[in-house]
């Protein structure tokens, strides 16, 4: 008999690498896709279901980690569970100190779009990185720049154009230069603080010029200021120039006009602009100093660089 062939030794097979993982592109749909699968509700963004899932029912904010229960997995943000006194605001069960981990890891899961995908906005973000995106998103839409109302419109820069237009008549002018009269009959009053807003377009961009009056200490003063309706790093792209005088005085100012980003009370608190004490008011006014005529001119420029490199104002055309 063929004796017997000894056993071949056993080799281990070898360790092959990890496989890197593949880089993919994310849709809002991927991205929206969690444990359980969330299905899309008939005519309603898909990320829907997830936002009203993660918003507390007291603020109707969304709910960042530590997440609250009652016993019957009533949910509500930790803010508001101080408010509530330990109560939850749906069945009135004591609240104790249970938390919603699952709703939580549910949360440290989700890429969302920006809530401004609809006006533009591609970015998808993680859940807890999408709030500060929205609050300063350049896609967000402006307010309504007016300061004579309270006015709750919000719009892209050409809806709020026509809105000032229509709706509270603003004069509209072409150009980067202008000469505006002020008169007031009783100098002494502040109330109905902003007298006008007038918008100039010129650069292919929309500006507001505000003029109002308000008290500053024991005495009123008078303002005027530039406003850029666009963003704030748009708005550096161009400076302004204030000149109010008589009788052989002048007073000059020279800025970059601040977004409507700011609202005009911030901008007015701040004193960004040309500041005019009332005593001096009355004698650019002249006459016997009971009524208030001040000529406001100014114009508005871009710089633009020379090919040697020197800055040369540029008015537009």
């Amino acid at each position: 008999p063929r004796p017997a062939s000894p056993l071949a030794p056993h080799k281990a097979p070898e360790a092959r690498p990890p496989a890197a993982p593949r880089a993919t592109r994310r849709s809002p749909d991927r991205a929206l896709l969690f444990a359980g699968g969330l299905r899309r509700a008939s005519g309603r963004a898909p990320w829907t279901s997830v936002h009203e899932l993660l918003e507390c029912p007291v603020c109707t904010n969304s709910m960042y980690p530590p997440i609250h229960q009652c016993q019957n997995g009533h949910t509500l943000c930790s803010t508001c569970k101080a408010r509530v006194h330990n109560r939850c605001p749906t069945c009135r069960q004591e609240l104790g100190d249970i938390r919603c981990l699952a709703l939580e890891k549910v949360a440290e899961s989700l890429e969302l779009p920006c809530k401004y995908y609809s006006l533009g906005c591609p970015e998808i973000f993680p859940y807890y990185s999408k709030i500060k995106h929205e609050a300063m998103c350049s896609f967000r839409p402006y307010s309504c720049p007016y300061a004579g109302s309270e006015c709750s419109v919000t719009g892209d820069i050409p809806y709020l154009v026509n809105h000032l237009r229509d709706d509270h008549k603003v004069d509209m002018h072409s150009g980067c230069t202008f000469n505006h009269r002020y008169v007031k009959s009783n100098p002494r009053e502040v109330e109905n603080a902003t007298w006008m807003l007038t918008v100039f377009h010129c650069f292919g961009q929309y500006f507001c010029l505000h003029f109002e009056a308000f008290q500053l200490g024991m005495a009123p003063v008078y303002m005027a200021f530039l406003r850029f309706m666009g963003d704030e790093n748009e708005a550096r792209n161009y400076s302004y120039s204030l000149e109010v005088g008589a009788n052989g005085r002048k007073m000059v100012w020279e800025g970059t006009p601040r977004s409507v980003r700011d609202s005009h009370r911030k901008v007015r608190d701040s004193h960004d602009g040309l500041l005019i004490q009332r005593n001096m008011a009355l004698f650019f006014s002249g006459g016997d100093r009971k009524e208030l005529k001040l000529r406001i001119t100014g114009r508005i420029w871009k710089e633009t660089q020379t090919p040697d490199g020197t800055c040369v104002p540029v008015l537009c055309s």
